[in-house]
């Protein structure tokens, strides 16, 4: 739990970011903050105090506290180059290491700074982020939205960014609510090519498994449904397995309990992503599912963990390096004043054989 103090600094940070309260206006007296929080007056000053060392306060004696933007100054004033941030759902893991290089790369070529962070797909963990590159004074961001497929409270921070003229760009996915610029992999159309591979071998009885927190496993199951309603096959909620960043612990044992009750029904299944598609494989091996002979699997993302597997896992592209070096390219462009950028940008996926998919005697 934390300090008392430490929720009123936070709270006070957060409507400084968000504009709530602008540069130079008084903040309310601590004899209010007493009674707003429902804390000692030594509190109010410990708040007070650690806010004007950061430099979001200063106080005038006999007059009042006002909001400063020091904070900017002290953060950014030591750096001769322009600072880009970057927010990612993850750093390290899956396709992340080639995004972030791709952004470096061009980053370096024009000498411009990288200022990194990481929300694990939780919200908390994006305002925080949000709150750094805001405290900052970064330049520009390029962000990768965190549960991009449900409402965000943190668009708010997203229209300070706006309002202060630091222009941002998204990958991967984007927010709904916002209109913003992005580069993502055409999620649809990877989907619709992978379910129409297996159709063109032969299924027909083929199950599905997304992620549904995230823009791209709405996306990619719609592509799925696509290719299925021009194959005339029938949609089958229950050949349809969905987790979230949440529930994605309990993905392995949901995927067993899936696997069993559609044993003899599924011959064929479409995976979220690579990740997927070898925990898939995995939990065939435990239950004595042959693949592809009896199963066939298609991941997404041609990531290096579908590329170093024991098992080559047929797949779908995706941009990755190029997608990083794009989106910092479209940003350096743009903060160099270039007009006409494109406001999006989708890459078309394409088919990478393996050897998880069979062709079905058709009878």
């Amino acid at each position: 739990m934390k300090p008392k103090y430490q929720v009123i600094v936070d709270h006070l940070k957060n409507k400084i970011l968000t504009g709530e309260y602008s540069i130079g206006e008084q903040i309310p007296t601590e004899s209010v903050m007493q009674d707003m929080y429902n804390v000692s007056r030594h509190t109010v000053r410990k708040s007070i105090l650690e806010l004007a060392n950061e430099g979001f306060l200063r106080s005038e004696k006999g007059s009042g506290t006002y909001v400063s933007n020091q904070y900017q100054l002290k953060s950014g004033g030591n750096f001769k180059y322009k600072t880009i941030g970057v927010i990612t759902t993850y750093i390290s893991d899956y396709i992340f290491p080639s995004i972030i290089r791709g952004i470096e790369k061009r980053l370096n070529e024009n000498n411009y700074s990288l200022l990194l962070a990481s929300t694990n797909n939780d919200v908390e963990q994006e305002k925080k982020a949000l709150e750094m590159m805001l405290s900052f004074g970064v330049d520009g961001l390029i962000v990768e939205p965190t549960k991009s497929n449900l409402y965000n409270p943190n668009i708010a921070y997203y229209l300070t960014f706006k309002e202060q003229e630091v222009p941002f760009i998204m990958i991967n996915a984007y927010y709904e609510e916002l209109e913003v610029p992005f580069f993502c992999l055409d999620d649809v159309q990877s989907s619709y090519l992978a379910t129409k591979e297996l159709i063109s071998n032969g299924h027909t009885q083929i199950g599905f498994i997304s992620k549904m927190d995230d823009l791209q496993g709405k996306y990619r199951m719609k592509g799925y449904i696509k290719a299925l309603g021009e194959a005339k096959l029938r949609f089958q909620p229950e050949q349809l397995l969905s987790y979230t960043t949440e529930t994605k612990l309990d993905l392995h044992k949901n995927l067993k309990r899936f696997l069993n009750e559609n044993r003899d029904m599924l011959t064929a299944i479409v995976c979220y992503n690579d990740e997927v598609g070898l925990e898939v494989v995995n939990v065939c091996r435990q239950l004595d599912i042959s693949i592809p002979e009896q199963l066939s699997i298609i991941g997404q993302d041609n990531s290096y963990i579908a590329k170093n597997a024991n098992i080559k896992l047929t797949t779908l592209t995706h941009p990755q390096e190029q997608m990083g070096h794009d989106a910092a390219d479209w940003l350096i462009k743009k903060l160099q004043g270039k007009k006409d950028l494109p406001n999006e940008n989708y890459y078309q996926p394409v088919l990478v054989e393996g050897e998880t998919v069979k062709k079905l005697d058709i009878k």
